[in-house]
């Protein structure tokens, strides 16, 4: 099937574009770009941009609650060894996420972001 459009980015809303847009920057790498305080933009090293909008009164999803769903969730492949998804969990913490649930035995462990949004550091085998 052919395509009728290309993919340009994935838009987070949150209270503070540049603040949630800097956390995603110490993760994925990159420098934010603020066209103004409501829209933030970073483009991702060999990646996908994800930009960034102010949502006055932004609540954010609880996750897992039927009441106030996520919408969506990012996936990041942090390693292959557990060793690598320990470093991962460290240095997300440190950026200011929270830990939801640890699946260990599921290959992933699940964070909110400061937003509260939902990610996911996977265990990833790389052939």
């Amino acid at each position: 099937m052919s395509a009728v459009a290309r993919f340009r980015s994935t838009v987070i809303d949150c209270p503070d574009p540049l603040a949630l847009a800097a956390f995603y920057a110490g993760i994925l790498g990159g420098t934010p770009r603020a066209a103004d305080d409501e829209w933030v933009v970073l483009d991702i090293p060999a990646g996908p941009r994800i930009a960034f909008q102010r949502v006055e009164g932004y609540v954010p999803p609880e996750w897992p609650r039927a009441d106030r769903p996520q919408q969506f969730h990012l996936d990041f492949d942090a390693g292959s060894t557990w060793a690598e998804i320990e470093a991962a969990e460290s240095a997300v913490l440190a950026l200011g996420a929270r830990e939801l649930e640890r699946q260990d035995k599921e290959d992933f462990r699940v964070y909110a972001d400061p937003a509260g949004h939902p990610f996911c550091l996977c265990r990833i085998d790389h052939p």
